[in-house]
């Protein structure tokens, strides 16, 4: 207790503090939303990780910094912590540059999809090789009367989804991708689909709207994965369930470079802790063992509480 109240015994650690909280970030964007230097930042994020207030995550060359869980103590007073904080002076502030750096990599996602969208199958397959996992992926989604998939990409899953659902919504927030998506649907003969442009964080759906959502790597893009899993909470129907398929966590850097990956894929104890958050349960996780070569795949279903 002594080593947490040291540890948060400065303005500059409160506000730190403050912005973890709400998402996970590299020492680069901190620089950014605090407005300090990377040495100062530096010196804050040891003393508050020492402490347990906080936890740092490795992905390749980067390291993001969360809010831990390590302190149980700082666990316990969270709830109250957090309140105070928003009686902070610079808490808007900081709460605004926050939000700026958010959308530095959205926009900067975007820009990528849209200028890569004829090019993406064969970008995927060649620089990220993961094994063949989509019928076990189409073994876990539930027969519904309506379906959704979130980052269709060209609409490759589409067609099977079909199957699975009297009425299936693709979205995307790329009009380029969007647009491959209807080039396919129209060649196959598709009907039943029906594409939409959309964020994942915003979803163009109304509260309770669909029996289950689908997501094939796609929250590695994700700029705040938690917050894309709790928008898709909010347009599941009470009982029905979130079908993920994504990258295990790999050392790939490539993949950041070269595909506007956020994250270098994901932990099993992650995923679980985040579809727990965002009020999913009886969550399961498949790992899809890979080939030389390739990468692992995970499957994770959860289901919305009723």
């Amino acid at each position: 207790m002594l080593e947490l109240f040291k540890a948060l015994a400065d303005p500059c650690r409160l506000r730190l503090t403050g912005v973890l909280l709400a998402g996970e970030f590299t020492v680069q964007e901190l620089t950014r939303i605090m407005d300090m230097g990377q040495s100062r930042i530096s010196r804050h994020l040891r003393i508050l990780t020492e402490a347990g207030v906080l936890s740092v995550k490795r992905q390749g060359t980067w390291s993001y910094y969360r809010a831990g869980e390590d302190n149980t103590f700082f666990c316990a007073i969270r709830p109250s912590f957090e309140r105070e904080l928003e009686l902070l002076p610079e808490r808007a502030r900081d709460l605004a540059k926050l939000a700026t750096v958010l959308e530095e990599r959205h926009r900067k996602s975007l820009e990528f999809f849209e200028g890569h969208a004829r090019q993406w199958d064969s970008l995927t397959r060649t620089l990220l090789p993961v094994p063949e996992y989509q019928e076990r992926l189409l073994g876990l989604i539930p027969q519904v009367s309506r379906l959704l998939e979130i980052g269709v990409g060209t609409g490759a899953l589409l067609p099977a989804l079909a199957g699975k659902a009297q009425r299936v919504i693709g979205v995307d927030h790329s009009p380029a991708m969007l647009e491959e998506a209807r080039r396919r649907m129209l060649a196959e003969g598709q009907d039943g689909i029906e594409l939409r442009l959309g964020e994942m964080t915003h979803l163009p759906l109304s509260d309770a709207d669909t029996g289950c959502v689908v997501a094939n790597m796609v929250l590695h893009h994700a700029a705040n994965p938690l917050a894309v899993l709790q928008e898709m909470v909010r347009v599941l129907e009470p009982g029905g369930c979130v079908i993920l398929a994504d990258l295990a966590r790999h050392e790939r850097e490539v993949a950041r470079e070269q595909l506007a990956d956020q994250w270098l894929g994901f932990e099993d104890a992650e995923l679980a802790a985040w579809f727990g958050a965002a009020g999913l349960e009886q969550v399961e996780i498949v790992r899809v063992a890979a080939q030389p070569g390739q990468e692992d795949v995970l499957l994770v279903r959860g289901r919305k509480q009723g």
